[in-house]
């Protein structure tokens, strides 16, 4: 299953980052594990995106921006949500040191920026991210989503 969105504008981006934050609240959802990749280049959006989607989840506070720390924790209406920025990591391998398998138990949600990085160490993604910028406008973004799992079908078939 794939989805197309025009992004004219950042309340474009959270807006859509709320729809999605609603589907991912789904008590169905909600317990299971869930992998999502952000793919797009420097100054695509993802970060923002990601900061939007853990807002609407319920996260009240700042987002902090995981670009040197490859992982920031959160844990919001009890489940474990894990959002990764892997841009800096040198070396797949270091995902094994730092333990990346025990991010994917229980019913975790992990936003994975830049997967193409962690290659051969990640799961699969449920849902696949791509954002890229428009060619003629400099502030409108596309954005495209693509279920890989039978969740990620379930969680795109919820937003509107």
């Amino acid at each position: 299953m794939h989805r197309e969105f025009t992004l004219d504008n950042e309340a474009q981006t959270a807006a859509i980052a709320q729809l999605l934050a609603a589907a991912l609240s789904n008590q169905d959802v909600n317990a299971q594990n869930v992998c999502i990749y952000l793919n797009g280049d420097l100054g695509a959006g993802k970060t923002t995106f990601s900061r939007y989607l853990l807002q609407s989840l319920g996260h009240v506070g700042s987002v902090k921006s995981p670009t040197y720390t490859l992982v920031e924790p959160y844990v919001i209406d009890g489940r474990d949500v894990f959002h990764f920025d892997l841009y800096r990591l040198g070396d797949p391998q270091e995902l094994e040191f730092m333990g990346i398998r025990d991010y994917f138990e229980h019913n975790s949600l992990c936003l994975i920026e830049w997967p193409n990085k962690g290659e051969g160490c990640l799961p699969p993604a449920d849902i696949q991210i791509d954002l890229t910028l428009s060619p003629d406008h400099q502030d409108m973004r596309v954005m495209e989503w693509t279920a890989n799992s039978d969740v990620g079908q379930h969680i795109i078939k919820m937003v509107p």
